[in-house]
């Protein structure tokens, strides 16, 4: 039985499942990149108890990428799948490459490198193949179709089971697909971040393909944890995210507030109400919500025991951000050239 929204004690009942494209996984995956980079110092053996938590109460969609961390964050899941890997939907990405500093600085999908970087993912994770392969970026240099086209060598040849993208527009995942089937795209989508809604998903959903969204919480903010006096380390990337400085901070807390107010009549956090609005979307929307805490993994995990009303999402689907999401937009470009 799952007791209560915001902490849980026991389970007895698996987290529901869903589809991607021809992948059955859990409601709910989990987004392991705060575990390596992006948000601070993270502890080893809390991260692996997480990890190993996570599998525990039925959550089988476990998601990496070769950025995260350089390489370090497969390894660290290495230790988890070296006894679990039969229990778990496995997903990394290349693509991103990494700047002096650790965070991504660059795209990169020529087709010559697709197996490079698959195969030294394999070997950091210690597994003979991938559930779901993504490429983490289309690279605006190269046809869309000529990365996948590499991509799908790897699934004839055994190593990846299934092909996805990230944050790719609708031009561009209809490309794809007419080359190779797409199982999942990751795209950045919550209750702050609502472009993909006019076209990507539709599109998505016309063609099959699954949608897995990353930082469904907005890097925490819409949890109501975050507050205008809350200290971002050196190393946390919302220091340099427009959406977490000045004003834009003030009205971005302000709206947090409606889904508090919606939280507390369902006697939920504000956390769980955004994962839940996500998951009330479709059956094909699988969130990833990262964390390196076991309390946060299962707070999440009870979101898919948070049921709003048809007020409630109207009330939520009226939110909007202040500011960009990242400080230069061109950094995730994802249109790219037609092959010659």
């Amino acid at each position: 039985m799952r007791a209560g929204c915001s902490g849980l004690t026991s389970w007895d009942v698996a987290l529901p499942t869903r589809k991607l494209g021809p992948l059955t996984v859990s409601a709910l995956g989990l987004g392991c990149m705060g575990m390596s980079t992006a948000y601070g110092d993270a502890d080893r053996d809390t991260s692996l108890a997480t990890v190993n938590r996570a599998i525990d109460i039925g959550v089988t969609f476990i998601d990496t990428a070769d950025v995260y961390g350089s390489g370090h964050n497969e390894e660290l899941l290495s230790e988890v799948l070296r006894t679990r890997r039969d229990e778990v939907v496995l997903a990394t990405k290349f693509g991103l490459v990494a700047g002096a500093d650790g965070r991504p600085g660059g795209i990169d999908g020529r087709p010559e490198r697709v197996r490079e970087a698959c195969e030294a993912s394999l070997r950091r994770l210690g597994v003979d193949h991938v559930d779901l392969y993504y490429l983490h970026r289309p690279d605006p240099r190269v046809p869309i179709e000529d990365s996948v086209g590499a991509m799908a060598e790897l699934v004839q040849a055994g190593l990846v089971r299934h092909l996805g993208l990230s944050e790719a527009t609708a031009p561009t995942l209809r490309r794809a697909v007419a080359e190779h089937p797409i199982a999942a795209l990751q795209s950045e989508w919550s209750l702050f971040t609502r472009e993909l809604e006019d076209d990507v998903v539709p599109t998505a959903r016309e063609l099959g393909v699954g949608i897995v969204p990353f930082s469904p919480l907005g890097r925490a903010i819409l949890t109501g944890r975050v507050s205008g006096d809350t200290a971002l380390g050196d190393k946390d990337m919302r220091r340099t995210m427009p959406r977490f400085q000045g004003d834009n901070l003030t009205q971005n807390l302000a709206a947090v507030e409606t889904v508090t107010h919606v939280a507390q009549a369902h006697g939920a956090t504000a956390g769980q109400v955004a994962l839940a609005w996500l998951l009330a979307k479709g059956d094909d929307v699988v969130p990833i919500p990262g964390t390196k805490r076991i309390s946060y993994l299962e707070e999440n995990a009870a979101s898919v025991d948070v049921t709003l009303t048809d007020d409630d999402l109207a009330r939520l689907d009226a939110i909007r951000p202040a500011g960009q999401r990242y400080p230069d937009m061109s950094r995730v470009g994802n249109e790219t050239p037609a092959r010659a």
